[in-house]
């Protein structure tokens, strides 16, 4: 397989994930929209999770985030606790109604890894594994690399200058 034609197979493994997600989701009765299962997913991941936390992992504003922890608070399925390390921010947790909500979501992970990987091997999971973790690395540690490439404008975040 050459280079080339690496970019089409990640994208319909992208779009079939996703669709299948979305479906699953759905058929699970899960009540949410996918952005509030991965904030759900990352409060639950992060021990001391803050909300500027979820926004550098997701690369999203912190005004979107805030509006998705105000809607997952309405809903009872987190709760803000206090700090203790910084008073000016505060620590999410899961209530009982998240933590349900995730078990809900593994479940319905764990039918679109099965059903993934029927006829790969556990070893050929593991490779897909690491070499997409190496490949997402690569493009994330060189997003400024291709900027400069493409635009012409200096890579700032290698070398320091605003």
């Amino acid at each position: 397989m050459s280079l080339t034609s690496l970019g089409e197979p990640l994208h319909r493994l992208t779009h079939a994930y996703r669709s299948f997600m979305r479906s699953a989701v759905v058929d699970a009765g899960i009540g949410l929209p996918i952005t509030h299962l991965r904030v759900l997913k990352a409060i639950w991941k992060q021990e001391r999770c803050t909300a500027q936390f979820i926004a550098q992992r997701m690369r999203r504003d912190k005004a979107q985030i805030t509006r998705v922890l105000n809607e997952l608070l309405g809903e009872g399925l987190i709760v803000k606790v206090e700090n203790p390390e910084d008073r000016r921010s505060q620590l999410l947790r899961l209530t009982p109604d998240g933590e349900s909500m995730i078990d809900r979501m593994q479940a319905v992970e764990t039918i679109a890894m099965d059903r993934m990987t029927r006829h790969l091997k556990p070893d050929d999971v593991d490779t897909f594994i690491t070499l997409a973790n190496v490949m997402a690395d690569n493009l994330q540690n060189t997003a400024g690399e291709a900027r400069a490439t493409t635009t012409g404008e200096p890579n700032h975040a290698k070398t320091g200058t605003p």
